[in-house]
């Protein structure tokens, strides 16, 4: 278990220095990324050609910014797709984002628990992702297990990619509280703040289809609600109208499968 940590703590700080001192240019789309994003990542699939071209550019200016690494094993190019399909999706109504707060991400083969350890033989693997803290500051972790099953199921309300995105654009202010300053306008801060207790009480009083981890904290909530936003934006339109519309002026879509 020590030793795990050790290399990850180690790992990380590499690629901390590594981007310090490389920032490395925005190399050109692969053409044959098309087919791998068309067959994969239904938002993309649903936007028009002029779109598509502007999300491949957003996806390689954030793959110019973060250094990504697979921890026991070598990535795959789908591996890079879809972390960068999830960065760019929650942020892609905006003209110009920048991660200023993530580094580098390591991708683990499978689910992990809190030492980081995702053996076989640990019976406590249940963490698909997190965004790191303390050591590990400006840095994201992710199961590939997690965030494959995000892209590849596109009716459960839930994208573990999305979701850790969400966390970081929430964490850009320096607190992860579920107000997304960056992207609220201040008018719009309590509304928000009365919805989310509104729902959240809901989802602990078991009268919402918003995934229960969704009412730990308004965090969480916020994470979740997100989720449901990019993978189901019908219902969560037909479900919770209030909701929708407020993430639709938070992440400025007009909807989240149509721009």
């Amino acid at each position: 278990m020590v030793y795990t940590l050790i290399f990850v703590v180690i790992l990380l700080f590499a690629i901390h220095f590594y981007r310090k001192a490389k920032r490395q240019t925005v190399k050109p789309f692969p053409e044959h990324w098309q087919k791998l994003l068309m067959e994969n990542v239904l938002y993309y699939k649903n936007l028009s050609k002029g779109r598509q071209l502007v999300f491949q550019q957003k996806m390689m200016q954030f793959l110019s910014e973060v250094y990504i690494d697979g921890v026991q094993f070598e990535l795959e190019e789908l591996d890079k797709i879809l972390i960068a399909a999830s960065a760019v999706i929650p942020v892609f109504g905006f003209k110009e984002w920048h991660y200023t707060n993530l580094s580098g991400i390591l991708l683990y083969p499978d689910y992990f628990n809190e030492d980081m350890q995702f053996s076989s033989k640990d019976n406590s693997r249940n963490i698909g992702g997190i965004v790191g803290n303390g050591r590990f500051e400006k840095q994201m972790i992710l199961s590939k297990k997690a965030l494959y099953h995000g892209f590849n199921n596109t009716t459960d309300k839930s994208n573990t990619g999305i979701h850790e995105f969400v966390h970081l654009i929430d964490k850009i202010d320096d607190q992860t509280d579920g107000v997304p300053e960056r992207l609220l306008e201040h008018q719009y801060a309590m509304p928000w703040l009365n919805l989310i207790h509104k729902e959240m009480e809901a989802i602990n009083d078991n009268h919402s289809d918003i995934r229960k981890y969704g009412g730990t904290n308004q965090a969480e909530f916020f994470a979740v609600a997100s989720e449901y936003f990019f993978e189901r934006p019908d219902l969560l339109k037909k479900k919770h109208p209030e909701l929708y519309k407020m993430l639709v002026k938070c992440f400025n879509q007009k909807s989240a499968n149509a721009i």
